[in-house]
Parts: C-alpha cells; sequence; structure tokens
C-alpha cells in the first residue's frame, strides 16, 4: 500500500516524499484511515512502529480543511505527551508533516521558562503538543482553552501510568469537550489503562501492532554475562573497537547513568548522560548534540531514552537490563530502523538472568552468548 492510497491530501504527500517516506507502516496503514472518518481509535504499538505519523497525518489533513473557514485560530487538537522529550519529538514531526499546511501548532512542557510558549499561545495555534504539568498550569492561569477542542490524542498512555501522571490526566478529561475524537495510544495495556481507555474511547476501531519478525531480525542481538565489576571494561572495549558508530547505552537509574559517564570520559570515549534530574536545557542540547553527531555515545534512563528516536543509531548497549521484557524491545528497537540493520548488546549479570528467560519468552528467540 502506498500514502496516496490512503487518500492522504497532496500537501501532506508533498511533506513526506520530501522526507523519503515511500510507504506507510501497518499501523499507519489501519489507523490512519479510521482517524480520517473521525473515529476513536484504541492504538497499542510501541515507539519506533510510526504510531506518530498515525495520528498527525490526518488531524493536520482534518484541519487543514476547517482552518479555510475558521475566522480565530483556537486549539482544536491536543496531543498529551508524558515527557519533555517526546513532545518535541512531536513537535518537530508535526512541523514536517504540516510544512505545505496551513495548520499551526506549538508545543509546551515543563522546565524551561513559560513566556515564549505563552507569546506562541497567544498568536494563535490548530494544534497543542503538551506534557500534563505545564498545560495543567498554563490552563490555570487561564493562558490555555480547551472549549473548541475537537481532537484528542492521548500518546504514551501506559508511560503516564508509570510516571504518576494518571491523576493530572483523569483532572484534564471532564476539562474537555463530551464531543470530539479521541485517539488512544499505548505500548502495554495494563488495568489501570484499559479502564481509562474503556471510559474516553466511543466504538473505538482498535489497531494492536507487534514486534514484526522481520524488525527484530535486522538487529543483531549479543548476549554477555558479566558480573556488574566488570561491565564498564566491557563497555569500553566495545566503543573503542567501533569508534565510528553512535551508541545509546541504558541504564536503570540516574545515578548509574552518572557513573558510567564519568567512567568513559574518564577513558576519553566522550560521552553525556540524560534522565530525568538533568534540565530541560541540558537534555535538549544532549540530544541535539548526539543527532547531529557531535557526541557519539550518550547514557540514558528509560524514561529519559522514551522520546530519542535517532535516524540511523547504530549501537544500543544494555548496560543494565530493564525490570519489564517489553522495556528490552523497546530499548533494542531504537535501532534497525528503515530496513537498516542494528546491533543491540546486553550485559547480563547472575542476578538478572530471569530477565533473559523472559525476553527470550517474550521475542521467541533465543540470545546467543558471546564470550567475553
Amino acid at each position: 500500500m502506498t500514502f496516496q492510497e490512503l487518500n492522504i491530501s497532496e500537501p501532506i504527500l508533498k511533506a513526506l516524499s520530501n522526507k523519503n517516506y515511500e510507504q506507510p507502516t501497518p499501523i499507519q496503514e489501519k489507523a490512519i484511515p479510521a482517524a480520517l472518518e473521525g473515529r476513536d481509535l484504541l492504538g497499542i504499538a510501541q515507539t519506533g512502529t510510526g504510531k506518530t505519523a498515525a495520528f498527525a497525518i490526518p488531524l493536520i489533513q482534518q484541519l487543514d480543511k476547517q482552518s479555510i473557514q475558521a475566522r480565530r485560530r483556537d486549539i482544536k487538537a491536543l496531543i498529551l505527551t508524558p515527557t519533555r522529550e517526546l513532545a518535541i519529538q512531536i513537535g518537530e514531526n508535526f512541523t514536517d508533516y504540516a510544512r505545505y499546511t496551513g495548520v499551526r501548532h506549538t508545543v509546551i512542557f515543563g522546565g524551561v521558562n513559560q513566556k515564549p510558549q505563552v507569546e506562541k499561545l497567544r498568536r494563535g495555534v490548530d494544534i497543542l503538543v503538551a506534557t500534563p504539568g505545564r498545560l495543567l498550569d498554563l490552563i490555570n492561569q487561564r493562558h490555555i482553552s480547551l472549549d473548541h477542542i475537537c481532537h484528542f490524542v492521548l500518546d504514551e498512555a501506559d508511560r503516564m501510568l508509570d510516571m504518576g501522571f494518571i491523576h493530572d490526566i483523569k483532572r484534564l478529561l471532564p476539562m474537555l469537550p463530551a464531543k470530539k475524537q479521541t485517539l488512544f495510544f499505548s505500548a502495554t495495556m495494563p488495568t489501570q489503562i484499559n479502564k481509562l481507555s474503556k471510559s474516553i474511547l466511543n466504538n473505538p476501531v482498535t489497531v494492536k501492532i507487534t514486534p514484526t519478525a522481520s524488525a527484530i531480525d535486522l538487529i543483531d542481538q549479543h548476549l554477555f554475562f558479566v558480573e556488574k565489576p566488570e561491565k564498564s571494561k566491557l563497555l569500553i572495549a566495545l566503543l573503542k573497537k567501533d569508534t565510528d558508530k553512535s551508541a545509546l547505552v541504558f541504564s536503570r537509574t540516574k545515578h548509574g547513568a552518572d557513573r558510567i559517564a564519568k567512567i568513559l570520559n574518564r577513558k576519553g570515549i566522550g560521552c553525556e548522560a540524560i534522565h530525568g534530574n538533568k534540565t530541560q536545557g541540558t537534555r535538549q542540547r544532549v540530544l541535539t548534540n548526539f543527532k547531529s553527531r557531535k557526541t557519539r555515545v550518550i547514557i540514558a534512563t528509560d524514561i529519559a531514552a522514551r522520546g530519542i528516536d535517532i535516524d540511523n543509531l547504530e549501537m544500543v548497549i544494555n548496560y543494565d537490563l530493564p525490570d519489564v521484557a517489553e522495556t528490552y524491545v523497546h530499548r533494542i528497537g531504537r535501532t534497525g530502523r528503515a530496513g537498516n540493520r542494528g546491533t543491540a548488546f546486553t550485559f547480563c549479570s547472575k542476578d538478572e538472568k530471569v530477565m533473559i528467560r523472559n525476553i527470550q519468552r517474550l521475542t521467541g528467540k533465543k540470545l546467543n552468548a558471546v564470550a567475553v
């Protein structure tokens, strides 16, 4: 199937061709037609499946048609997302897809001065991408009205739950008009998220995308059984072996991420850490440096890494194994995208071996150990 066959408008097709997007991903194939019809949608899909385009394209197309008649630029679509990095990433995608349309958007998040964000809101936007805390702040200050919302997207709902935002979402929901289109996305469906989806969706189209074998097949997975004191030595050896490759290294904790970064920098491997204790300015600078290849290695916690979407990322390293098997798939899925091959290295100490069994059960693949 092609994007043309999804009845996407010419301005958006032109933007997609500029980005060399030739054909839709499975979630885009199923979600875009339903969203263009105005249906509510439940999308169960992981990061990296193309879900941002699955909701961004239909929203832009519907609002572009309306904006010809609309005299006022009230906020008509709200995208709620858990992290600053993900909000910025979604905003960049809207910039790309709406380039040849009359649709305006802006992004708001906490941790930075609100004044520039308020100025953009005053000039008028059709689409608002927001994190919950800053959105509630600006609503309380009467800088934002949700009275004209006709499209609502809740993105990464399970991550919202993990980060403690579920109460903020429940505060926001009554502020939205009763009549609206709702698009709900989550990688997993724990009980609370399942209940929430049923309470806000009206006869939704359900689209469930599981990681395809072919996507995982594009990632060369290597497992090292190595005890904790030896992990840093192995990491240094791997990074010094492939000096031309960019690498995203996952740490379970913020303290661990800082410690790993210090060890690597002392060994002459330029890197930076990114996690929730870093200021927004620092986090954005680290991401910009990584995307431009100014920084070759970043150490990240799972929450901070949620919004990282890097073209042609060659290497993912699981310094610590995650607590949930699905998170392993999220992590390694940062590489091996868009038909490119990628490499994932996983370090496993004795107390982490149970996670390897869970990962192999989930992916249906045996991870072959490599001698250290």
